[in-house]
């Protein structure tokens, strides 16, 4: 294909799949239950820390999530007593476990009650150009409390080589307007420019296949090549092509 096919071939694949039937087998769903905007990123932002695995288990695991937070994930991380974290005892999602959940609970409240809430941290921290540096520095601020040691593997560091798919897929829900009711857009303060695609086994696997990426390995250098190509064919919203390339390899084993 040449660089005009290969954007009027994406362009097609973005729309059959960045629309709400999308939502019904996505992690996704689980902050769609949601209207306030806390509560939203909140439920978005742990959903998307656990999506990894079998999805049907993600969301299984998230809703489970969902239900030890009342369904008022905002109003249970800013007013919980003690005695109401021990309801997480025995949660668990492959390597994330009932003490990284509690310790969750209490950075976010970190978060909200002194670092003015996740888009805060993330808008103040990304650069003209990338989000990169606004994930490591609330990696930074998450652990900024006594913590274990076993929790901090589950937020990926990109100034550390990491990917970041999870938390690259969470901004693209908080941050891109897509007019199509799958992604939320509740962040203006973040342009969707600047953001980088969740860059997974799939995507990767696509990517390199329609030579939008050469390097092997899932990585941070990864994730900065793809970027650069997405960016070209759409300067403004080049994640929109994450529904593209997920869609090809795990709808369609492209």
């Amino acid at each position: 294909m040449t660089k005009k096919e290969l954007k009027e071939f994406l362009d097609i694949k973005v729309v059959e799949y960045n629309n709400p039937k999308f939502i019904e087998s996505d992690p996704i769903q689980i902050p769609h239950k949601f209207t306030l905007k806390e509560d939203i990123e909140i439920a978005g932002f742990l959903t998307a820390t656990i999506a990894w695995g079998n999805r049907k288990m993600i969301i299984k695991n998230a809703e489970k999530m969902m239900e030890l937070l009342g369904n008022s994930p905002y109003d249970f991380i800013l007013n919980y007593k003690q005695h109401h974290l021990d309801s997480f005892d025995g949660f668990v999602h492959r390597t994330f476990n009932s003490l990284d959940a509690v310790y969750f609970v209490k950075a976010l409240q970190h978060i909200y009650k002194n670092h003015n809430g996740l888009e805060s941290v993330f808008s103040k921290h990304s650069t003209k150009t990338t989000t990169q540096p606004a994930i490591h520095k609330l990696k930074e601020l998450f652990f900024e409390i006594p913590h274990l040691e076993r929790t901090k593997k589950h937020i990926s560091d990109p100034l550390k080589g990491s990917a970041a798919k999870r938390i690259n897929m969470f901004l693209r829900w908080m941050v891109r307007n897509d007019a199509a009711g799958v992604d939320f857009g509740i962040w203006n303060t973040i342009s969707p420019s600047i953001l980088s695609c969740p860059l997974d086994v799939h995507s990767g696997n696509v990517a390199r296949k329609l030579s939008l990426l050469k390097r092997k390995q899932n990585d941070a250098k990864a994730l900065a090549e793809l970027d650069t190509s997405l960016r070209k064919m759409d300067k403004n919203d080049p994640v929109k092509y994450d529904f593209a390339l997920f869609g090809l390899g795990v709808f369609e084993k492209f």
